[in-house]
C-alpha cells in the first residue's frame, strides 16, 4: 500500500503538528522544516495505526486512546482519522515508517524511546497486548536499534507479566536489597510527574511518566512481597 504523508492532505493541521512535536518534547526551534515535521507526523500516525491492526482487528479503544493521548482537537479529528483509517487497513508497509522514524531520530535517542513507549501505551489501551502486536513491536524495536534486553525492559513497563518486576526496574534478580532500593528511587525520581510538570515537560510526556511510575511502584512492591521483607 502506498504511503501517505500528512503534507499531501489538504488543510493539514499546523496546530496538531506543533502539539505532536511538543508532546514528544521537541523545542520550538527544532525541525523548522515543515515538510520534515509533516513526514514525522505521517510516519508516527501510520505506524501507530498499523500496530493497532497487527492483531487483525483495529480496536476502537486503541484509536480513541491515540486521540486522547495526543490531545487532538475536534476540528482536526477528520484529517487525523482519515490518515489513521487508511494506514490501519493492513499491516504491510510498517517497516518503511519505522525506518523513517528511526532515521529522523537517530541523533535523539530519548525522543525515539518516547515514540516507542507511546506505541506500547496505545497497544495496551484495550487491556491486552495481543501476541501479534507484541511481535510487531519487537520488529519495530529492532528497526529502532534496540537489543533484546532494552526491548524487554521497555515492554515490562507496560506489560505486567508475573515474572517481570525485575525487568520493570531493569535490574538483575540477584541484586541486593540496597541496589534494588537505589534503582527504584532513581527511576521514580527521574520520571516523577510532579518533577516533570515543574520543569515544564509537555502533557504527553507527563502521561507516559505517570504510567511508568505506577509500574515501578507495582514492581517494587512485588519484589518486596516475594523477598518477604520491606526494602523501603
Amino acid at each position: 500500500m502506498a504511503q501517505t504523508d500528512v503534507q499531501q492532505t489538504p488543510g493539514v493541521m499546523p496546530g496538531f503538528l506543533q502539539r505532536l512535536l511538543s508532546f514528544f518534547g521537541f523545542g520550538k526551534r527544532s525541525w523548522r522544516n515543515s515538510e520534515r515535521c509533516a513526514a514525522f507526523t505521517s510516519a508516527f500516525i501510520s505506524l501507530a495505526a498499523k500496530m493497532a491492526k497487527a492483531d487483525g482487528v483495529a480496536v476502537a479503544a486503541e484509536a480513541k486512546t491515540f486521540e486522547r493521548f495526543l490531545d487532538v482537537d475536534a476540528h482536526e479529528l477528520p484529517n487525523i482519522r482519515r490518515l489513521y483509517a487508511q494506514a490501519e487497513r493492513d499491516v504491510s508497509g510498517f517497516e518503511a515508517y519505522a525506518d523513517r522514524i528511526a532515521q529522523m531520530l537517530a541523533k535523539d535517542p530519548a525522543m525515539k524511546r518516547r515514540v516507542f513507549e507511546c506505541l506500547f501505551y496505545v497497544a495496551c489501551s484495550d487491556g491486552i497486548l495481543h501476541p501479534a502486536e507484541d511481535h510487531f513491536l519487537h520488529d519495530v524495536a529492532g528497526r529502532f536499534g534496540y537489543d533484546e534486553h532494552t526491548f524487554r525492559a521497555i515492554r515490562a513497563t507496560f506489560v505486567h507479566d508475573p515474572d517481570s518486576p525485575y525487568a520493570v526496574l531493569d535490574i538483575a534478580p540477584d541484586a541486593s536489597d540496597k541496589a534494588i532500593k537505589a534503582r527504584y528511587r532513581k527511576l521514580v525520581s527521574e520520571n516523577h510527574p510532579d518533577k516533570l510538570m515543574a520543569s515544564g515537560a509537555p502533557a504527553g510526556v507527563i502521561k507516559a511518566a505517570t504510567a511508568k511510575v505506577a509500574a515501578y511502584n507495582a514492581a517494587y512492591e512485588q519484589i518486596e512481597a516475594a523477598r518477604g521483607q520491606a526494602t523501603s
